[in-house]
């Protein structure tokens, strides 16, 4: 069982910048692919970004990548996602989950096995 925990979202002007974090319980966290999501109001939930168990691997969606950095730091048991450039079309709110698989980047939500509640990010133009 992993909890997550997120925190870090808030309200930004559009070309700003937040640093999401997400805080896993549990001591196989470096054992699990991590990824982001998000959902904004009236849509379906959106892949972000994922990386892998030892971080050596990431992925993004078009629509972040060159503006958002997934990372982690498994002493910690945290994953983070770094949002520069923010636009208003990336306001969401703003979801980690823990994907069993250690090196596989998967960019379906049916496929992460546990999530965190999610953070609001409110990108204003």
């Amino acid at each position: 069982q992993v909890q997550l925990v997120e925190s870090g979202g808030g309200l930004v002007q559009a070309g700003g910048s937040l640093r999401l974090s997400c805080a896993a319980s549990g001591r196989t966290f470096s054992s699990y692919a991590m990824g982001w999501f998000r959902q904004a109001p009236g849509k379906e939930r959106e892949f972000v970004a994922a990386i892998s168990g030892s971080g050596g691997s990431t992925y993004y969606a078009d629509s972040v990548k060159g503006r958002f950095t997934i990372s982690r730091d498994n002493a910690k048991n945290t994953v983070y996602l770094q949002m520069n450039s923010l636009k208003p079309e990336d306001t969401a709110v703003y979801s980690c989950a823990a994907d069993r698989s250690y090196t596989i980047l998967r960019i379906r939500a049916k496929e992460y096995d546990y999530w965190g509640q999610g953070t609001q990010v409110t990108v204003s133009s």
